[in-house]
């Protein structure tokens, strides 16, 4: 197992309130409360039916190079589940135009959380988003 963010010292970073509040809130509290997670084997989980968001977790040196990407799901219970990459492709989840920073200045880190839908629907021009090739989920 290894940790969500580096320490209890990670601080959002030029944060506003978005449409999709609720979902990083859902999340912050967990990864938060947990601190650590492990990717779990493709069988044991949620069936992309079941999964109503995902979250990414995009870890860098502060101005430096990724640390990593990490993929989480949302259960139903209220916890998540680390899932690969691959799975969100397959269940044809994509990246929206939301995301919330922190950093922790102590390890000097930087974090990009976003979050991904299945099949979402643009609202603002109300229309479906074109589908994307699976090596472009994440540009």
């Amino acid at each position: 197992m290894t940790s969500i963010f580096c320490c209890s010292n990670t601080r959002g970073y030029k944060n506003r309130t978005l449409s999709h509040e609720p979902k990083f809130l859902a999340f912050l509290t967990w990864a938060n409360y947990l601190q650590e997670s492990s990717i779990v084997p493709a069988d044991a989980a949620p069936l992309p039916s079941n999964a109503s968001f995902a979250v990414q977790v995009v870890k860098q040196i502060n101005y430096g190079p990724l640390d990593g990407k990490r993929y989480f799901v949302a259960a139903d219970d209220g916890a998540f589940v680390e899932v690969t990459e691959q799975w969100l492709i397959n269940a044809n989840f994509e990246k929206l135009n939301t995301f919330k920073n922190s950093r922790c200045m102590t390890h000097n880190k930087f974090f990009e959380v976003n979050i991904y839908q299945r099949d979402p629907m643009n609202a603002h021009h109300w229309r479906a988003n074109i589908a994307r090739p699976a090596g472009d989920i994440d540009l």
